[in-house]
């Protein structure tokens, strides 16, 4: 029998998607369409966080190059049943937190992968990078405009043009990824983290995701127009009745958000 690309664990709040697409979890069609089937059901299922790691010795060595001769006669184009812009903005816009847990080798695609995750926790062994130069590419998955969001336009051309892979305490200096840890600590700090993100207020993380996306798209001016639109739900929810409750007769931190 097959074995499916990605699994899903559901602990608690929280659904664990596991890449096992042998070898390298490789991204073409089968692999973006297997996770965007997996976060939809997750979502479904009333997840409060979801974590996308791998069960393989890497994260992710890239994209499946066997894929490329099929887009070199089509201009480029992707046969993928998810387009490329729409896979991120899955991500990018599902209204439940995504952590990105990283160990081995995460290169080019699968970088990219990561970086549409709201939260990228990483072994301090594992390498990083986009890698793509090396095909006579550059990063094919919004790579480039990410990484300049983060640490700048000069960092950015370095990582895509010069092709090297970089450590995860380097890129967490640079502010490029969140947080590195030992690899035996990977599991339970991205699990910690996950929890931590499924146990908040879900609908204001969700508001919270919205208003990042239009800042860094559109810039603050469009964020602040969105504002009142996007902050709706947050104040008809039970999350903030009982915040305020809690808060009225405890203090703040110890709120037990229904996520609703």
């Amino acid at each position: 029998m097959e074995e499916a690309p990605v699994v899903r664990e559901e602990k608690g709040p929280v659904s664990v998607l596991v890449m096992q697409y042998r070898p390298y979890n490789l991204l073409g069609p089968t692999l973006l369409g297997a996770i965007a089937d997996e976060i939809a059901a997750a979502r479904d299922a009333g997840s409060r966080a979801i974590i996308l790691r791998s069960g393989l010795r890497h994260f992710s060595a890239g994209a499946d190059v066997a894929q490329f001769s099929t887009r070199i006669d089509q201009g480029g184009r992707s046969q993928t049943a998810i387009g490329g812009v729409d896979f991120l903005k899955l991500l990018e816009l599902l209204p439940i937190p995504i952590v990105a847990s990283v160990h081995g080798v995460c290169l080019g695609g699968g970088f990219e992968l990561a970086l549409a995750c709201d939260y990228i926790v990483a072994a301090s062994s594992a390498k990083i990078g986009s890698v793509e130069v090396a095909l006579g590419l550059h990063p094919l998955l919004g790579g480039i405009q990410r990484q300049v969001q983060r640490i700048g336009a000069l960092r950015a051309k370095e990582m895509s043009m010069l092709a090297r892979r970089y450590d995860a305490p380097t890129l967490e200096k640079w502010g490029l990824i969140n947080l590195t840890v030992p690899e035996e600590s990977l599991e339970k700090a991205t699990m910690a983290i996950a929890e931590e993100f499924a146990q908040g207020p879900t609908l204001a993380h969700a508001a919270t995701k919205e208003l990042a996306h239009i800042a860094v798209n559109e810039g603050v001016a469009a964020a602040d127009e969105a504002m009142a639109r996007v902050q709706a739900a947050i104040w008809a929810s039970e999350d903030l009745k009982t915040g305020l409750a809690s808060f009225r007769k405890n203090g703040p931190g110890l709120a037990k958000f229904a996520g609703r």
